[in-house]
């Protein structure tokens, strides 16, 4: 249950103000169709944050708990800094050819998480908790959790949040989480 809330919460927090957030809001834009691309976030980030988990808990067999707590606090002090820094999404993102909301947010979403931070630290959380089911289910519910409001609620919501303040805020959750990591790895 722990891999879940942490992996959760993480992502919840991380995802705002996130490419894929501003993505979500785009095509929201685009399509004014909320259920295909809630339904198309949901299966692009199965899949994305299943790879990720996976590779993660592969990884994670092969160090040694204490290093591998100390990876996995320092990846997270990574994520601490990376998570200042805002995203912004290139006008070139949102293009759909036609397509219909379901397939262009699906292509759109799966690729926009290859090496977020969003899925790294899925990757680090799996290998941290050794729980491929409970980090992959806590990360894409984190991942709805931010989006789906975006979808149905469009720019009038996003546009109200207080988005350096959620940044600060992300970045102390991952520290915290680092140095737990770490203070782990060497007790």
């Amino acid at each position: 249950m722990e891999a879940f809330l942490v992996s959760l919460s993480t992502v919840a927090i991380a995802e705002m103000g996130d490419r894929t957030q501003l993505l979500a809001l785009v095509l929201a834009a685009k399509f004014r169709k909320p259920v295909p691309i809630v339904a198309a976030i949901l299966l692009a980030t199965i899949a994305n944050h299943a790879i990720a988990g996976y590779l993660g808990v592969w990884l994670g067999k092969y160090l040694t708990p204490k290093l591998l707590d100390i990876v996995v606090g320092i990846s997270m002090l990574g994520m601490a800094i990376w998570t200042l820094i805002p995203d912004k999404l290139d006008e070139g993102d949102a293009k759909t050819d036609g397509r219909g909301a379901f397939v262009a947010t699906l292509i759109a979403f799966f690729i926009a998480e290859i090496g977020d931070k969003t899925q790294i630290a899925t990757a680090a959380l799996a290998a941290g908790y050794s729980n491929l089911l409970g980090v992959v289910a806590g990360s894409t519910t984190g991942m709805l959790i931010a989006n789906v409001p975006v979808v149905f609620m469009g720019s009038k919501f996003a546009e109200k949040l207080p988005m350096a303040a959620i940044h600060k805020g992300a970045s102390v959750l991952f520290a915290v989480l680092g140095l737990y990591f770490i203070v782990r790895g060497f007790v």
